[in-house]
């Protein structure tokens, strides 16, 4: 689902009203019955009997007003607030303004800060705040009495849902720019925003609804400028196509992981493990001779390579021919492997002949040569860097790198002619052509070691499986985010491991690829 920023937005709008003949009203009307239909569905249950509908002088406005005759229309009071003088009211709004006065419904007019301090600013008596004031129109801080009508909707108990954005928050960026509406649910209209998608925007959109409004998807899809794609359920169904009848292990790939040392076993497993839970056909996970046992010892259904290996337990140079002349069709090396691993993954990164795929100690080895990537001579590497790795690869400090993760992923994906998987809240993945898509499933709870080890075995696996790399990556991410979501609603977010993770990795993929059989109670075993 692609993410738009203002002017995409404002360009999308035009191409549906000017080239399709789509009259913007009926748009407006659209929205406003939406937006009813998104309340219905989020507040089903709770006795909604009197709404508050904050409405500036624009279209978002205007989208206001039609969600209060809607409103009215299901049996709750609805009181407008229009925060201007009700002259300025113009265009598509007006009418709407005009088609609500005709129906009685009472609008409250305050044109200045005193007036709303006077008839508006106490919003206790409400069961819901709809914020129809800005929507993507803002470019800078608000101030006057805007800012205080904002302060007023956030100290106030009842939940806010807001249509297009939060109030105070910019289409054009994922920061926030000053005082922002903190929603319970957000309405987007047509498209999501950016700042509805990354952190900490997102963190004021509370529960995210897109609302279908009548702009084609072909529309939205040829708008010119970034692409940023927000993962789906329905789009990941659409990468990966059903297991024929007779498909056998060698239909799946063979994955091949290079991982371990001595006193990190566990990452070698978790590695493995999250391969197999992906659906390799084949996985193998060598890794020095002395922790063949232990790792052996983690999974009875993935294979075992001993390594050559240090006096202290980790991979020796020589290993490079071992893991070279062992067949696979996706190779994926770094996890646990220990700060002596330079010569091993220089050596893949020159010499292996299948898609690589990068974690943890391989991408400090990378960085201190990123050209390395970028020379590989066309076989895909994929990159999978925590915001400390993607710092050391591109030479920032990770604050920087945390300020803008979608530009330090895409610009080290496209100048290393790689796919950067910038793990974190809402993962990034970053294909080589410019392509930006952001996973919105995980939890806090996956903050613990590990997780990325079974990211990492995913990742190899759905490369095995998929021709596309950047399908592979999405498949991996989603629903390894997914899998964090399902593990936390059984042990919670603080207790939830990456075992427990990885062994809910069927779930999510049989809630992603068979929907029906959630919705009729079939429901796979928990972890």
């Amino acid at each position: 689902m692609r993410v738009l920023d203002a002017a995409q937005m404002r360009e999308a709008d035009r191409r549906t009203i000017e080239e399709l003949g789509v009259p913007s009203i009926v748009l407006m009307e659209r929205a406003g019955q939406q937006v009813v239909k998104a309340i219905a569905s989020a507040f089903d249950g709770l006795a909604l009997r009197r709404a508050a509908v904050l409405c500036g002088r624009g279209n978002n406005g205007g989208d206001g007003f039609v969600v209060a005759r809607h409103l009215h229309r299901r049996g709750i009071e609805a009181d407008v607030f229009v925060l201007g003088a009700l002259d300025g009211v113009r265009g598509d709004a007006r009418t709407c303004l005009d088609v609500l006065v005709r129906t009685g419904q009472p609008v409250v007019e305050a044109p200045d800060g005193a007036a709303w301090a006077r008839r508006g600013s106490d919003l206790s008596r409400y069961d819901l705040i709809v914020d129809a004031m800005l929507g993507v129109g803002l470019s800078r801080p608000l101030d006057g009495m805007l800012q205080t009508v904002v302060a007023d909707v956030n100290a106030a108990s009842a939940p806010v849902v807001s249509i297009d954005l939060p109030t105070g928050l910019s289409a054009d960026s994922h920061r926030t720019i000053g005082p922002a509406v903190e929603a319970a649910v957000t309405v987007t209209l047509g498209a999501p925003k950016i700042p509805l998608v990354l952190p900490p925007g997102a963190r004021l959109a509370g529960k995210l609804a897109v609302a279908d409004i009548g702009i084609p998807p072909a529309v939205i899809d040829a708008v010119e400028g970034p692409r940023i794609e927000l993962l789906t359920p329905a789009g990941i169904r659409r990468l990966v196509p059903a297991r024929a009848g007779d498909a056998h292990k060698g239909d799946f790939g063979r994955v091949l992981i290079v991982a371990g040392s001595l006193g990190k076993t566990g990452a070698a497993c978790l590695a493995g493990l999250g391969a197999l839970r992906s659906g390799a056909g084949l996985v193998t996970v060598a890794t020095p001779r002395s922790c063949v046992a232990m790792v052996a010892a983690g999974a009875a259904e993935y294979m075992t390579a001993p390594l050559p290996e240090t006096a202290d337990g980790a991979v020796r140079g020589e290993a490079l021919d071992v893991v070279l002349d062992t067949p696979c069709d996706v190779l994926a090396a770094g996890p646990g492997l220990g700060a002596g691993a330079a010569e091993v993954v220089h050596g893949l990164l020159e010499r292996a002949r299948v898609p690589i795929v990068l974690d943890a100690d391989a991408l400090n080895v990378c960085a201190e040569a990123p050209a390395r990537i970028r020379d590989r001579g066309g076989a895909d590497v994929v990159l999978t860097p925590h915001p400390g790795e993607m710092a050391r690869l591109c030479g920032k400090s990770v604050q920087e790198v945390q300020a803008d993760r979608v530009d330090a992923a895409r610009r080290f994906a496209a100048g290393h002619r790689a796919h950067v998987v910038l793990k974190g809240s809402r993962t990034i993945v970053a294909a080589p052509d410019g392509a930006v898509h952001v996973n919105p499933t995980g939890n806090p709870g996956m903050a613990t070691g590990g997780t990325g080890d079974v990211l990492t075995g995913a990742v190899a696996a759905w490369r095995a499986q998929l021709a596309d790399p950047t399908a592979a990556c999405d498949t991996a991410v989603y629903l390894h985010g997914l899998a964090g979501d399902r593990a936390a609603e059984v042990c919670g977010e603080v207790a939830l491991t990456a075992s427990d993770l990885a062994a809910a990795l069927g779930r999510a993929a049989r809630e992603t690829f068979d929907p029906e059989s959630q919705r009729s109670g079939d429901r796979p075993d928990r972890p």
